[in-house]
């Protein structure tokens, strides 16, 4: 099983290391000691942790929407480019960036901006996963 350090666990989570540093303090991460003395978390209660924040911070209420798609990231638009048909948005939903491509139309009807609080939902055939 993997161990992660708290550097490695702050980008993960997408926060500063003190931040990681203080949920263990606090109880709120479990934290070992390796061979070292450091610090470090272990993979499960990581990515354990990592699901239940991300249900509460991130998260897109499930009665909001009826819709067949699980993935959805609620987040603010950082830019929108439109051309005569299309448009390309792009989105910050904490540490991701989206970008979508989208009619000129739905921009307009939709009133899409910088600024917008959006929920954007992402359904697809392909995902790829990389090991670093």
């Amino acid at each position: 099983m993997p161990s992660y350090s708290i550097g490695q666990a702050a980008q993960l989570l997408g926060v500063s290391s003190e931040t990681v540093r203080r949920w263990a303090d606090g109880g709120r991460l479990r934290v070992d000691r390796d061979g070292a003395g450091n610090r470090v978390i272990d993979g499960v209660s990581l990515a354990a942790f990592a699901k239940e924040r991300g249900s509460g911070v991130y998260a897109v209420a499930d009665d909001e929407v009826s819709t067949s798609v699980r993935n959805s990231f609620v987040g603010i638009v950082t830019s929108v480019r439109v051309d005569d048909v299309a448009a390309l948005v792009e989105i910050q939903s904490g540490p991701h960036r989206l970008v979508s491509l989208v009619t000129r139309e739905s921009v307009e009807e939709l009133d899409l901006a910088v600024g917008v609080t959006v929920t954007a939902r992402v359904k697809s055939t392909n995902v790829h996963v990389d090991l670093p």
